[in-house]
């Protein structure tokens, strides 16, 4: 397997873009974003994850993010994605969803081209990761992360984006804490 677009160096931070198979929007619901949200807390506090700006789209997450303490990021990825897989599967069956049906048969039929059995495929394989190598870099991608939601129309203020790091680096209140950059 390719390691370009992996985050395979330990220490070093990362941009990276997650995406649901077939870019469908799953992150619509309230439910579904906390999975996300509880998924990342647990990685920040026992899976050695610093999460510097986030933003949780409808079909995709982007992380400006690295692992520490000897941790590689690719790891912590594999085990965010397949850990919120089956939370996601469960949330849809479990919880009130109108798609219900439609996207159980979406994952499901994400399957069909796998060499291993396998119920349901939320998210694509791998992941987009790139290396952070600058200061331009990082405040470039704080603010592409930031704006992707004023850019999709959602909000008029990228702090006004609730699944966004934009609120803390507002000093609004926020259910996902971050390490705030100076970006000056």
């Amino acid at each position: 397997m390719s390691t370009k677009y992996k985050a395979t160096t330990p220490e070093n931070a990362y941009f990276i873009t997650i995406t649901t198979v077939g870019w469908v929007d799953i992150f619509t619901r309230l439910n579904q974003n906390y999975v996300i949200i509880n998924a990342l807390q647990y990685c920040q506090q026992s899976k050695n994850l610093e999460i510097y700006a986030y933003c949780i789209m409808s079909s995709h997450i982007h992380m400006l993010c690295r692992a520490v303490n000897g941790t590689v990021l690719s790891d912590i990825i594999r085990d965010f994605k397949k850990f919120t897989s089956k939370k996601i599967i469960q949330t849809i069956i479990e919880e009130p969803e109108s798609r219900r049906e439609w996207l159980l048969k979406h994952f499901e039929n994400a399957c069909e081209h796998l060499k291993r059995a396998q119920k349901y495929k939320v998210w694509q394989d791998g992941y987009h990761a790139e290396v952070v190598e600058s200061n331009w870099f990082v405040k470039q991608k704080v603010n592409y992360i930031h704006n992707n939601p004023v850019n999709s129309k959602i909000v008029t203020l990228p702090e006004d984006y609730f699944f966004s790091s934009a609120r803390n680096y507002a000093g609004l209140s926020n259910d996902l804490d971050v390490i705030v950059l100076d970006l000056f």
